[in-house]
């Protein structure tokens, strides 16, 4: 029986999609044909076809796997060890510092080499 299930599945998933499909499809003509309706009834409108689409999209083999991919994401960013604000501010001071510095390089270097071609070309 599971490869009955098994079997069946694919077909159903297709479905979904062609379901998914034209959700998305009515939102687009529909949203050009009540132009001339409230932005907000639009905005109301396109968000809830899109729930339904999401919802109809998560119930397919592919699209479960990626919202189990996005909860793992969302659980990875949970366990990075974020910086205080004082690193960050500490961190952003060296970049700037380094910026300027190297910068003052370049343009001394640009300068001489600018020099030297000047001597040499006369």
């Amino acid at each position: 029986m599971s490869s009955k299930a098994e079997a069946q599945e694919p077909r159903f998933d297709a479905l979904k999609w062609i379901v998914v499909i034209a959700i998305v499809a009515l939102c687009v003509v529909g949203n050009s044909y009540y132009s001339e309706a409230s932005l907000l009834l639009r905005v109301v409108a396109i968000s809830v076809a899109a729930a339904i689409a999401v919802f109809v999209a998560v119930q397919t083999e592919k699209g479960a796997a990626v919202w189990g991919l996005l909860k793992d994401a969302q659980t990875e960013v949970k366990k990075v060890v974020w910086p205080t604000p004082k690193e960050t501010n500490q961190t952003t001071l060296i970049v700037v510092a380094v910026v300027l510095i190297m910068s003052l390089v370049l343009w001394g270097l640009d300068s001489l080499f600018g020099w030297i071609a000047s001597l040499i070309i006369g």
